[in-house]
């Protein structure tokens, strides 16, 4: 399927055109697909919890180093 053929949503906020993060809804029942501005034809497909644990690590930060935990 062409990245032209996808009902894309604007999910995040930028000043400027090259950051943002779009997403659609997969052709397989229950994915998401994914694509940047700046690399349109990259698209990535995940099913919401994937997605869901991601953001969750992108929030959390970087796990503490051994031994700190």
């Amino acid at each position: 399927m062409n990245v032209s053929e996808y009902a894309w949503q604007k999910s995040s906020y930028s000043g400027t055109a090259g950051n943002c993060l779009y997403v659609a809804r997969g052709t397989a029942p229950g994915t998401i697909r994914l694509r940047e501005s700046d690399a349109p034809d990259l698209i990535l497909t995940a099913p919401p919890a994937a997605l869901a644990a991601l953001i969750r690590a992108v929030k959390d930060g970087p796990p503490a180093p051994r031994g700190q935990r």
